[in-house]
């Protein structure tokens, strides 16, 4: 008897650190799924990549410059990115994600309901600090950690699957924001999207379970707790942090400038570039469901630099802007690497080191990759307030999409003990 113990001990440990759900918990995962789908709907989707479809009206109604309206975005997660993204790594690590999830609703929806009030650039700061408080405590970090706490084999179509509710979101925030400030102007639009947010995700949200407890416990039990020391003195933890950021600046910078550039430099009517924006979260919506797809499939290190390539060679398509149809081809392209990106960041960190300490992994990584969220787009307005170009700009971000190319072909490919 001794050794058949024995021997179902040694068999347990084998079982990977997240072993599948019973079939019994199959509602439970759905509605898991639905919940971070929603959140990452609302939080990433439209506040996210809705807001910056109304910095040109911001410009053109206050007279500020592209930095001042790109500057919100900036300074709100250099405050609070550094801040709160490991503390709230922490609470979700400790007390799991579902309250953090639940206020970081609501104060993304606030925060455009108040943007949708504002005159003054103070208090366009000040809900802007709002928002990246969402974002930080409601958006990916929360998300990524219920999911991986889930799922184990279909993790990578589980993440994708929830993913899409930032392709969709951003599909139809464009064409919705159009309709809407067409029908209440943009500021009524923009409080109607705060509340639409709160309607949407908030529900699935309040009743979400954290957690199956994998490791034994009973469903909705918090998962074992384990150091993050090891992680932070493996070099595979800064290459992977770096890459991270130069991909998420490169990407942050484009999307938070197209709308400008479209808009105020190339003079297209305001349709089209809803058209076009609309077509970049479209082809996220396919990137996503074929990077969640090869991450289950093939090693991730190499989906990741997949990912990677396709943002660095898509961003050289706006120097052509004005040529017919390569507009289309950088929104179809440069989508599909947008899909991928944020999504395979918990995976690739889930495969190396676990996720007994993935929530505040996430949240130094998080705050790093907002850090260069926050800074290049305004670096890239700046060049262009100054230069009269976003050549230079755009120049930077092939750039950084390259450098962190290089950094994930340095990581590598399974697990670190």
């Amino acid at each position: 008897m001794p050794t058949v113990r024995n021997q179902k001990t040694t068999s347990a440990d084998r079982q990977p650190e997240n072993a599948d759900i019973p079939s019994r918990l199959g509602g439970a995962r759905i509605h898991v799924a639905i919940t971070a789908f929603l959140a990452l709907f609302s939080i990433v989707g439209v506040a996210l990549y809705g807001l910056p479809f109304f910095y040109d009206f911001m410009v053109q109604d206050f007279g500020w410059t592209r930095r001042k309206v790109t500057s919100g975005n900036a300074y709100s997660k250099l405050l609070v990115g550094p801040a709160f993204g490991f503390l709230a790594g922490w609470i979700v690590d400790r007390m799991g994600p579902r309250r953090l999830m639940l206020a970081g609703i609501m104060m993304a929806g606030t925060a455009l309901v108040g943007l949708g009030s504002i005159s003054t650039l103070g208090m366009f700061y000040f809900f802007y600090l709002f928002n990246a408080l969402g974002y930080v405590c409601g958006g990916p970090l929360p998300n990524q950690v219920l999911l991986s706490r889930w799922y184990d084999k279909a993790r990578g179509k589980a993440m994708g699957f929830a993913y899409l509710g930032i392709g969709i979101g951003g599909t139809i925030v464009p064409r919705l924001a159009h309709w809407l400030t067409q029908t209440l102007g943009w500021q009524d639009a923009l409080k109607t999207l705060g509340l639409l947010m709160i309607v949407v995700a908030f529900p699935t949200a309040f009743f979400v379970k954290e957690s199956p407890n994998p490791l034994g416990g009973k469903a909705g039990e918090r998962p074992e707790y384990a150091p993050v020391g090891p992680v932070f003195r493996n070099p595979a933890f800064y290459l992977l942090a770096l890459g991270s950021m130069c991909s998420i600046g490169a990407v942050g910078g484009t999307m938070q400038n197209l709308k400008l550039f479209l808009s105020l430099d190339q003079k297209l009517p305001q349709g089209q570039i809803a058209n076009v924006l609309s077509l970049v979260l479209l082809g996220s919506i396919a990137g996503r469901l074929l990077m969640g797809w090869l991450a289950d499939r093939y090693p991730k290190k190499y989906v990741m630099l997949l990912i990677y390539t396709i943002v660095a060679s898509a961003v050289p398509l706006l120097f052509y802007a004005s040529v017919p149809g390569l507009l289309y081809a950088f929104a179809i392209i440069f989508g599909i690497g947008l899909g991928g990106d944020y999504m395979i960041i918990p995976l690739m960190a889930a495969e190396l080191f676990g996720i007994k300490v993935l929530g505040r992994l996430m949240g130094v990584i998080l705050t790093a990759d907002g850090v260069a969220e926050a800074l290049s787009p305004m670096l890239v307005a700046t060049i262009r307030d100054s230069s009269g170009s976003y050549a230079f700009g755009f120049s930077l971000l092939i750039i950084l999409a390259i450098i962190g190319a290089v950094s994930v072909a340095m990581l590598p490919r399974r697990r670190i003990a």
